[in-house]
């Protein structure tokens, strides 16, 4: 049976329209997946295995900033628990009617506004965004980097960079996280976690490092 050209035209659309809604679901697929969060945030190996790209973007801010992939990601997941929309809880009138949220933290950092327009001016990364793990890992790195410079925290010292990361360089500095006994268990926990991440993550980056050099060669 012979076609007309128009018939001709019509299968033809219709065979793009098909492909182009096979495609934007494949889109929709790998957003999500990147989107979602690591099914087991305890162990950094599995963390890494299952978000391809996060080990990548840790090490070139590990690179940038001399901060420990550990001590950077342990920051990450108290702040947010790895997901990449997280803000701050809503305060509440009277217990029950949601109101302004306490901050404008927001994404993976909990990067406040303006802390976040000062990192972008810094690094120059002007398209920077905070649900963006790669500008996430990387604003961390030059926060720590900062609290070190300024403070003389040293590199290796979650628990104190702790303080100054949530505090702020001049809070720290005030030293009211002296008295701040819920500070001090969540600077306590960071460390710990931090320490736990860093054994694992020895029993697996030789082979994070192989995967990753391996996309060149």
């Amino acid at each position: 049976m012979k076609l007309t050209l128009s018939q001709c035209w019509l299968s033809m659309k219709r065979a793009v329209a098909v492909s182009l809604a096979v495609c934007m679901a494949g889109v929709v697929l790998v957003v999500d997946g990147c989107a979602s969060m690591p099914s087991n945030a305890a162990d950094i190996c599995d963390v890494f295995d299952e978000k391809s790209g996060w080990y990548r973007h840790a090490r070139k801010a590990e690179q940038n900033w001399n901060i420990s992939i550990p001590i950077m990601m342990a920051f990450t997941y108290k702040e947010s628990s790895f997901r990449h929309d997280a803000r701050p809880e809503r305060n509440r009138i009277l217990g029950i009617i949601p109101w302004r949220r306490p901050s404008s933290a927001y994404g993976f950092a909990q990067a406040t506004d303006e802390t976040w327009a000062d990192y972008k001016r810094a690094s120059g990364r002007k398209r920077a965004s905070r649900t963006r793990f790669s500008d996430a890992i990387d604003f961390v790195g030059w926060y720590l980097d900062r609290a070190h410079r300024v403070l003389g925290i040293p590199r290796n010292d979650a628990r104190t960079l702790y303080f100054a990361y949530h505090d702020g360089l001049t809070g720290y500095r005030q030293g009211k996280w002296r008295s701040n006994k819920w500070l001090q268990g969540a600077a306590d926990r960071v460390a710990t976690n931090a320490q736990r991440y860093s054994e694992q993550l020895g029993t697996c980056r030789r082979f994070l490092d192989r995967g990753w050099l391996g996309i060149f060669g």
